[in-house]
């Protein structure tokens, strides 16, 4: 009898016990596959959010049957799943339950296919962002989804939260360069959505699986798209005396006409603290910097170039600068890329907000994003995807002091409903997770959720996969959308 039908036959014979769960386990993927100390566990008990829970065991995949084995196992004992790449996710998305399984990716890291002509690559989900590129470079190559992690983060986790990065304003989010996706379902079958192909016939199950978080299958192989490197790659820092000004460039750069392929904003807190950390060459004593890059033609490059430094300066920047190599460029993004282990050096714990707004209300949302930090006396640091108005306030904190701890969440709550007041979302590339669960029936009326958990509950009807994530319990969508609003959010802590 092979591993597979092995793992079948344990799974109906199955006792519901966490134990035989773990022995069930073992068998499938090896004893050395599959960790159950405590101390083994508490690395797996958070993400890069602020959220903690101790997972029962913890098992590492090797193929894509196993995946299947090992859900068939758990479906069997009611015990639920999250899949987890590199843990980087800041939604706690890939926190386990007390008690639950955590299927970790890191043993199925590999580039299984790259189809030069079809520009097409096949991954495993534990391959890391980064190398993905960094393995197709010698072709002229790579991969366009850049999160701020994209040097640890997985393109697994990267699909299950649909992530964004600096080059989402051109290039678009994970989704848009996903085109198949091999998932094992809750029960342990195995299904194929799209491929290759551009595009196919039928539903979009490809699109509606990115950003799931997890809540619908396993993606145990990922085939994505492959783009040429540009001819010509720009890299221009405008440098201005008050963030109000760089945040009106922003609109001021696409009314012009011109579409960045990142477009980023520092203000003038955060980039000090940066420069102090990794001495990326932003200027101390500025207000808030625009990191504008623009890719392409060289013809056309030049001529955008020359377009973007105008706009700024029309817009009261004291002076643009563009990098004058690959050196150069690549120390301003690193200091874009580490802001956030910056931050970490200068506090204990910081929370990391992702609401999204218009262009046009960037001005208002920092002007409220600063009077929250007065009312709640937080530091809160603002470094966002200004050209998609993908807004990344970091507010400082210690997680030992619990009167501080909520003023944290209170001033996220009155950051996020300020988004959504201004025709934003609650998040733009993060995930919903188990953090903005609960802050769903403030962008969604309770018909709109019914639907979403409908179409959950088709694939994964017992909640096995990621239980209490992305969508809100019934009772807290009637709750919070009722007149006492103010009083449930108060007493979730919220």
């Amino acid at each position: 009898m092979d591993a597979f039908a092995r793992g079948a036959t344990l799974a109906l014979f199955l006792k519901m016990s966490l134990p035989a769960v773990i022995d069930a386990l073992r068998k499938l993927a090896g004893r050395e596959a599959v960790l159950d100390r405590p101390e083994d566990l508490m690395l797996y008990e958070y993400d890069a959010g602020i959220r903690k829970s101790t997972p029962g065991v913890v098992v590492f995949p090797q193929n894509a049957h196993q995946v299947s084995e090992i859900m068939r196992v758990a479906t069997s004992a009611r015990i639920p799943v999250v899949a987890r790449g590199a843990g980087t996710g800041l939604s706690g998305g890939a926190i386990s339950q007390e008690g639950g399984i955590v299927v970790a990716f890191s043993r199925m890291n590999r580039i299984l296919e790259v189809d030069v002509e079809n520009q097409r690559a096949v991954v495993q989900p534990g391959v890391v962002n980064l190398q993905l590129s960094e393995h197709v470079s010698h072709l002229g190559l790579y991969f366009a989804p850049d999160p701020s992690s994209q040097k640890a983060c997985t393109i697994g986790g990267n699909v299950a939260e649909n992530s964004g990065g600096p080059h989402t304003l051109m290039h678009g989010v994970t989704v848009n360069h996903v085109t198949g996706v091999e998932v094992v379902m809750p029960n342990g079958d195995m299904v194929q959505f799209g491929g290759k192909a551009a595009e196919s016939g039928g539903y979009d199950m490809t699109g509606f699986f990115v950003g799931s978080e997890g809540t619908v299958g396993i993606a145990t192989a990922i085939t994505v798209k492959l783009l040429r490197k540009p001819e010509l790659t720009a890299t221009l820092l405008g440098i201005f005396e008050s963030i109000d000004d760089a945040a009106r460039t922003v609109s001021a750069i696409t009314a012009a006409g011109i579409t960045p392929a990142a477009l980023e904003m520092l203000d003038g807190w955060t980039l000090r603290t940066i420069e102090a950390f990794c001495h990326a060459g932003y200027p101390l004593d500025a207000g808030a910097v625009l990191l504008i890059e623009l890719e392409g033609l060289r013809e056309a490059v030049e001529e955008q170039a020359v377009a973007v430094n105008e706009v700024c300066l029309q817009q009261k920047a004291r002076e643009v600068r563009r990098s004058k190599s690959e050196e150069e460029r690549a120390l301003l993004w690193k200091g874009r890329k580490l802001a956030f282990a910056a931050l970490g050096r200068v506090s204990p714990s910081y929370y990391t907000q992702d609401g999204v707004v218009p262009r046009s209300q960037i001005p208002g949302v920092l002007q409220h994003i600063g009077e929250v930090a007065k009312k709640h006396d937080l530091v809160i640091g603002n470094i966002f995807h200004a050209g998609d108005g993908n807004l990344h306030p970091l507010i400082l904190f210690d997680m030992r002091n619990a009167e501080q701890f909520q003023h944290v969440m209170a001033a996220s709550r009155d950051i996020l409903q300020y988004c959504i007041d201004v025709g934003g979302s609650i998040t733009g590339e993060h995930g919903v997770g188990m953090e903005k669960r609960d802050l769903m029936p403030l962008l969604f009326t309770e018909e709109d959720l019914d639907v979403m958990m409908s179409l959950r509950d088709a694939f994964n009807g017992h909640e096995i996969l990621n239980p209490q994530k992305l969508l809100p319990t019934p009772r807290m969508c009637r709750e919070i959308t009722g007149p006492s609003q103010n009083a449930v959010l108060a007493q979730e802590g919220l």
